[in-house]
């Protein structure tokens, strides 16, 4: 019987007045609300024996550890990509032999038990695989097998450029919070139709969606 891989994520969370742009001046709030609920479904998450936040705002830093994240200062400052391969490293400095997997920062709607099913799905995968979002058109977790590099290759059409370095693409049915990222207010409104974590059902309590 194939044995169940550990992971340790790492998310990116950029600045939060820079972060979610399309969602107006409540974005700040939001995008820690999103990073708040990803963070404590993922530590949550019976696969996932570590998560690592990359970032550089300080409040974000404090709210995010308090939940049992680690931060990971991001020393290359050089966008996302960059970031999740930095945080990739300094996993890998430590757990040489690890199974790492990057997610997103934005998914409010995570469920602990349709993220192990995607881990579990990854575990079988010599490689990369990906994860594609609710748009079909990006992702939103990337897997490496212990002993592979990550290469992440997020932002806009990620989907074809993860496809297209060689990842597999996780084609599971019923993980549905797994893929429902955030950038918009339509995304929103379908993000708590899922039903969403309690900072971000706190942050829009008072917003007409």
């Amino acid at each position: 019987m194939r044995s169940q891989r550990v992971w340790d994520l790492v998310i990116p969370l950029k600045p939060l007045v820079l972060a979610k742009s399309r969602l107006g001046d409540l974005r700040p709030g939001l995008a820690l609300a999103f990073a708040q609920d990803t963070v404590a479904a993922a530590l949550a998450c019976a696969a996932v024996r570590g998560v690592h936040v990359v970032t550089d705002d300080a409040l974000a830093a404090a709210e995010l550890s308090a939940l049992g994240a680690r931060i990971v200062p991001d020393a290359p400052a050089a966008g996302l990509n960059a970031a999740l391969a930095h945080g990739a490293r300094v996993v890998r400095a430590e757990r040489s032999l690890g199974a790492v997997a990057a997610l997103n920062a934005d998914l409010p709607a995570l469920r602990p038990a349709e993220l192990a099913a995607v881990l579990e799905a990854a575990s079988a995968e010599a490689g990369r695989a990906f994860l594609a979002d609710a748009a079909g058109v990006g992702t939103t977790l990337l897997a490496t097998a212990p002993g592979t590099e990550l290469r992440p290759a997020f932002g806009g059409p990620s989907r074809a450029r993860h496809r297209a370095s060689g990842a597999r693409e996780i084609t599971l049915s019923g993980v549905d919070s797994v893929r429902r990222d955030v950038d918009t207010a339509s995304d929103l409104r379908a993000a708590l139709a899922l039903g969403v974590g309690p900072h971000t059902a706190r942050a829009t309590a008072a917003l007409q969606l």
